[in-house]
C-alpha cells in the first residue's frame, strides 16, 4: 500500500475495488500460503477458488492455539508468511475476555493512512480559514506495553499507534497540529495525562477547531474531569505554573512551556464560564471556535450523543474510522451525517472482505464478495487479513446502505452476540439503544436530569427473570440536587419494555415468563469506576466501550456496590393485536 494520501486516490481505490481486492487476496495468499495453518488447507496454491473452497470460517477459538504457539515463541510462519513483531490486545469489553491478534508494521501504517485521509475528508468539510490554521483538541491515552513469554510487545490499537514512529515522527508534529505535545499523550499516567489534556486545551482555547477521541466515551470522561478540577486548571493557567501532583517530568515540562507564564485574562473567562448554574453547551463556551466532536459514535457508544450534544450545543459529531484488532476497513465520506446515519465506505487495498448474509442458516456457501453484497441486506464481515487471520468471522453485523463508485458502504448495526435473553426472545443492542432513546425522552421532559451512562443484564437468579438496567444521573443545573421522581423513572421502566418487540412483550405480559423491567439508579461517578475496573484487566482510556451488556460477574459487584434507588415497570404492556 502506497502510504501517500490523496483524496484523488480514494476514486481510483472505490472505482476497482474487485480488481484490488483480488490483488490483495492473491498477495495475502502468496505470503501466507506455506504457512503451517494454511498448508493443510492450500498445500501452496493461491488461486481465489481453491481458497474459497478449502480454507474455513472461523472464529477466536479455532485460530487461538496458532496465534498463542507464536507468543510463546514459535516462528512466525506457523500463521504468517511475514514476520510477525507484537501483538494487539482488544479492550475486552465487549466479549468479557481479552483476545490478543498478531500484528507487524504494516497495520500501524495503515492505521495512519486512514486516519490522514479521513483527516482530509474532515477538513473538506469543514473547510474555512479557522479550521485551516485550527488544532484538534485530543483526549489520546497511551499504556504500559505488556510482553508474551517469548518477549513480543502486546498492546491496545490505540497505545501501537502512539508509540510507533508513524506518529512521533509525523510530518504534520513540527506544525503542532495538536493542541497537546506527544509528552502529554505518551505519559503513562492517564489521570496526569487528562488534566494535562485540558490544560493545554484551555490555554489554546481560540486555536481549537475540533475535539475529540478514539471513542465517544473518553470525551465524556473528559467533561467530568473539567467539572472537578476547572478551579485548579483555572488556578494553573492564572500562576503559569502546573500543580504539583502532575509528577511526570516529560508532561510537566511540556505543558509549562505551553502556558507560558501567567495568563490572568483567560483564567478569569474560564472562571465566568464554568461558574455557570448550567454547563449545557460549556465545550461551545469554553472553546468559541469548535466546529465538530471526532470520535466512534456508533454501536455502543451511540449512548452518549444526548450527553455530547448537552454539553456542545448540539457540535456535529463526526464518527471518522471503522476498525478493529482484527482488521482496519474504512472510513466515513460524509462527517456530517447525523450519527445514527453514519456509514462507512470499505477500502479495498488493506483485508480481503467477504461477508456472511445474517440469515445464512449454516451455509456457508453464501459468502459474497465486498462488490457482490446486496443493498438493504445484512451481513457479518470475514477477513483475510496480511498477518494469518484467514476467513475469520469479525462478529458486527452490518447493513449495506450505498455504494461510492462500485464500493459499498455500511452502517454498523449491532455486535453478533450482544443480546439480552431471559427465556427464547432475543433483545439486541440495536433494540436497547433505541429503547434507551425512547425512555431518554420520558426523563428529558419530566426531569432535570440527563441520563450520562447506562449497562443493562438479563437476571435469572430468581423466576421469572428479567432485565436490569444500571442508570447513571446527573443534574443539567450544577447546583441542582438529583431528587429521583419514582413515578417518572417507573415510566422509563415502561417505555423500555414497550420499545421492545412483540414476542417480549407476550412473554412478558401474556406467559408471564418474563418478570417487570427494573432500573437500578447508581451514584455518580460508578460508571467512571466501572471503567477503572477494566482498565486493570488491560483495557486504556483511550480506547474503552462502556458493555452494553454485562457478563463479568466482577462488573456486576462494580454496579451493584454503587446501586441508590430501585425502580420498576407498573404499568401493563400492549400486546399486538
Amino acid at each position: 500500500m502506497s502510504l501517500s494520501v490523496d483524496l484523488k486516490d480514494l476514486d481510483v481505490l472505490t472505482s476497482n475495488a474487485k480488481q484490488i481486492q483480488d490483488d490483495v487476496l492473491k498477495e495475502i495468499l502468496t505470503l501466507n500460503a506455506n504457512t503451517e495453518y494454511l498448508q493443510r488447507f492450500l498445500h501452496g496454491s493461491s488461486y481465489k477458488d481453491f481458497f474459497k473452497k478449502n480454507v474455513p470460517v472461523v472464529s477466536y477459538d479455532d485460530v487461538k492455539p496458532y496465534i498463542e504457539r507464536v507468543a510463546n515463541g514459535e516462528p512466525s510462519d506457523v500463521i504468517s508468511g511475514g514476520p510477525i513483531t507484537r501483538f494487539l490486545g482488544s479492550s475486552g469489553t465487549t466479549g468479557g475476555k481479552q483476545k490478543i491478534f498478531p500484528i507487524n508494521d504494516k497495520y500501524i501504517e495503515t492505521l495512519g493512512y486512514l486516519s490522514t485521509l479521513s483527516s482530509l475528508v474532515t477538513s473538506r468539510h469543514f473547510n474555512d480559514k479557522d479550521a485551516k490554521k485550527g488544532k484538534k483538541m485530543l483526549f489520546l491515552y497511551n499504556r504500559s506495553e505488556s510482553t508474551t513469554p517469548s518477549g513480543l510487545l502486546v498492546a491496545l490499537a490505540s497505545t501501537s499507534f502512539v508509540m510507533s514512529p508513524y506518529f512521533t515522527n509525523r510530518p504534520s508534529k513540527c506544525n503542532s497540529d495538536f493542541t497537546s505535545p506527544d509528552q502529554v499523550i505518551l505519559c503513562p499516567d492517564n489521570n496526569q495525562s487528562v488534566y494535562c489534556h485540558l490544560l493545554c486545551g484551555l490555554s489554546q482555547r481560540d486555536e481549537v477547531v475540533g475535539v475529540g477521541s478514539s471513542f465517544a466515551y473518553a470525551l465524556v470522561q473528559a467533561i467530568n474531569v473539567l467539572q472537578i478540577y476547572w478551579k485548579e486548571l483555572s488556578s494553573n493557567i492564572r500562576s503559569g505554573h502546573v500543580s504539583k501532583w502532575i509528577t511526570d517530568l516529560n508532561c510537566r515540562n511540556s505543558v509549562s512551556a505551553i502556558l507560558g507564564g501567567p495568563n490572568p485574562e483567560l483564567a478569569d473567562v474560564i472562571e465566568k464560564e464554568c461558574s455557570n448554574k448550567s454547563w449545557e453547551g460549556i465545550i461551545s463556551r469554553l472553546w468559541p471556535k469548535a466546529k465538530y466532536f471526532e470520535c466512534i459514535i456508533t454501536g455502543q457508544m451511540a449512548q452518549y450523543i444526548p450527553t455530547l450534544e448537552f454539553y456542545s450545543n448540539k457540535l456535529p459529531i463526526v464518527s471518522t474510522i471503522y476498525g478493529s484488532s482484527e482488521s482496519l476497513f474504512g472510513i466515513n465520506l460524509d462527517p456530517l451525517s447525523k450519527p445514527q446515519d453514519v456509514s462507512y465506505t470499505f477500502l479495498p487495498n488493506i483485508s480481503y472482505f467477504e461477508f456472511l448474509p445474517v440469515d445464512h442458516e449454516g451455509e456457508m456457501a453464501s459468502i459474497v464478495d465486498l462488490v457482490d453484497v446486496k443493498l438493504g441486506c445484512y451481513y457479518e464481515p470475514v477477513i483475510t487479513n496480511y498477518f494469518g487471520l484467514h476467513r475469520y468471522l469479525i462478529g458486527d453485523i452490518l447493513e449495506v446502505t450505498g455504494f461510492y463508485n462500485s464500493t459499498p458502504q455500511f452502517r454498523f448495526v449491532r455486535r453478533k452476540n450482544m443480546v439480552l435473553s431471559v427465556e427464547i426472545e432475543e433483545t439486541t443492542e440495536e433494540d436497547i439503544l433505541k429503547a434507551s432513546a425512547r425512555a431518554t425522552l420520558v426523563l428529558d421532559q419530566s426531569t432535570n436530569l440527563m441520563l450520562t451512562g447506562f449497562t443493562c443484564y438479563a437476571d435469572i437468579s430468581t423466576f421469572p427473570g428479567h432485565y436490569v438496567f444500571y442508570w447513571e444521573l446527573k443534574a443539567k443545573d450544577v447546583n441542582y440536587v438529583v431528587e429521583l421522581d419514582e413515578n417518572v423513572l417507573a415510566e422509563c421502566c415502561y417505555a423500555l419494555e414497550e420499545s421492545f418487540d412483540s414476542f417480549y412483550r407476550k412473554l412478558r405480559s401474556k406467559d408471564g415468563l418474563i418478570g417487570a423491567l427494573e432500573i437500578r439508579v447508581v451514584q455518580e461517578g460508578t460508571f467512571d469506576s466501572l471503567m477503572e475496573y477494566f482498565i486493570s484487566q488491560g483495557g486504556s482510556v483511550g480506547q474503552y466501550k462502556t458493555p452494553m451488556c454485562i457478563k463479568s460477574s466482577e462488573a456486576l459487584a462494580v454496579l451493584e456496590n454503587k446501586v441508590l434507588a430501585r425502580f420498576y415497570t407498573k404499568k401493563y404492556l400492549l400486546l399486538d393485536l
